[in-house]
């Protein structure tokens, strides 16, 4: 499994889970020094054997880089999770620079897309692949209940009408394309305490734990079932 954006959050909580599932895991991120943090982590928990990388989802060639790392160390990839883009938050167009936009846009949509083909070869190589694309409520059409900046918006959009062309073309090779759109969510810490004694009922707020099981309930359905996305009503 590969994960970008794996320095915290719920990308690190993936790897921790995937690594407690038997996979092997090739984590991304900005800092080299926090993938290996994760990497570490990974292995300490499961035993795993985790890869750090350092990629920028903004730079191609950082892209094409990380690529070529992993594939240096696998044949194959079975799971691509898109989870590394991003945030920005601010409701006025001048809270943030150009700068700034330029790269909560390049970070979600060309780092996505590039993500997606460079790693592509490796997944064609599996015998069944998925690829899972960490999304937003913020893409669909005239959700408004995020604080984030037009350009999160705007990236999260484009992500996922990525995500949509793309799973109609991959799917007669066999390779599933799973996109989830949650709200703002809680991110949890699988090595706390508090991560499995995280409420999670209907009145309290979405949980990583929740969006990470949708994740792998998806990737674990078999062949002749295809998940496109999840989206999740919030109260």
């Amino acid at each position: 499994m590969v994960i970008t954006g794996a320095g915290r959050g719920c990308g690190r909580a993936l790897a921790l889970r995937a690594g407690r599932l038997g996979a092997q895991v090739f984590v991304s991120a900005r800092s080299l020094e926090t993938a290996r943090k994760v990497a570490d982590e990974v292995s300490a928990d499961s035993g795993a054997p985790a890869h750090p990388f350092v990629c920028d989802l903004a730079d191609p060639a950082s892209i094409r880089g990380f690529a070529q790392g992993v594939a240096g160390h696998t044949d194959r990839v079975d799971v691509l999770v898109n989870n590394g883009a991003r945030y920005l938050g601010g409701l006025d167009l001048f809270d943030t620079d150009d700068d700034a936009i330029a790269d909560t846009v390049a970070s979600g949509v060309t780092g996505t897309l590039l993500t997606s083909k460079h790693f592509l070869p490796l997944l064609r190589a599996s015998a069944g692949a998925d690829v899972v694309n960490l999304v937003s409520s913020a893409a669909e059409p005239r959700d408004h209940r995020s604080q984030a900046h037009p350009a999160f918006y705007a990236a999260k959009a484009a992500q996922a009408g990525f995500a949509d062309i793309i799973s109609q073309r991959l799917r007669p090779e066999g390779i599933r394309v799973i996109s989830l759109c949650p709200p703002d969510f809680g991110d949890g810490d699988p090595l706390a305490p508090s991560w499995d004694d995280a409420p999670r009922t209907a009145g309290d707020p979405l949980t990583a734990q929740s969006v990470i099981d949708c994740a792998l309930f998806a990737i674990g359905q078999p062949r002749d079932c295809s998940i496109r996305s999840f989206h999740f009503e919030q109260l």
